[in-house]
């Protein structure tokens, strides 16, 4: 059974042009989150959501998460972990900084029952580099870290993101079922 990409946005969603965005219309069979309240996310109902979409799913899934799309991610209870195969988590928020995003404080710091990879940046706003390699380490995740990078969103640059859909074709063995994703990359490498 072919693996679904599941896209997790963050707080206020992300908008036309965002990697997330391009990956959804371009990865065949993609999956959206579409949370009721992008403003005032509160923990129950985002994770909610997403736990649904996940246990609707046909056969695994792959997460796509970024921001506050990471810690809803790492909430999520275990029948719906169990069919994750796998994560790729980008700029990881930290709640415990913005009042808005507290419902989702404390981080859940227990080892993910699935492969994942941490990305962050050494200068995001949102969430310092060594709060994302704690949360790594905790997690269980790979990590990579980029330099200067920002949030990893459009406004730091990162619309089309070659770097990002290598490391989510990495979450899956189903190399087949990556071959839009594998001309994309090709594609932006030439232009």
């Amino acid at each position: 059974m072919q693996t679904r990409v599941v896209i997790v946005p963050g707080w206020r969603d992300s908008g036309p042009g965002h990697w997330q965005s391009l990956w959804e219309e371009r990865i065949p069979g993609a999956a959206r989150v579409v949370q009721d309240d992008w403003a005032s996310p509160k923990r129950e109902a985002w994770v909610s959501t997403l736990a649904r979409l996940v246990l609707d799913s046909p056969g695994p899934v792959v997460i796509a998460a970024h921001s506050l799309g990471c810690i809803a991610t790492a909430h999520l209870p275990p029948e719906a972990a169990a069919r994750i195969r796998g994560a790729l988590l980008v700029a990881p928020a930290d709640p415990e900084r913005r009042a808005v995003l507290s419902d989702f404080a404390p981080v859940p710091y227990a080892a993910l029952p699935y492969r994942s990879i941490v990305v962050a940046s050494s200068n995001d706003p949102y969430c310092p580099i060594r709060l994302a390699g704690a949360y790594s380490r905790a997690w269980g995740s790979e990590f990579v870290r980029m330099q200067n990078a920002g949030h990893i969103n459009i406004d730091s640059g990162h619309g089309d993101w070659p770097l990002g859909l290598a490391l989510l074709q990495s979450l899956t063995d189903e190399p087949a079922a990556w071959s839009a994703g594998r001309e994309f990359s090709e594609n932006l490498a030439t232009t």
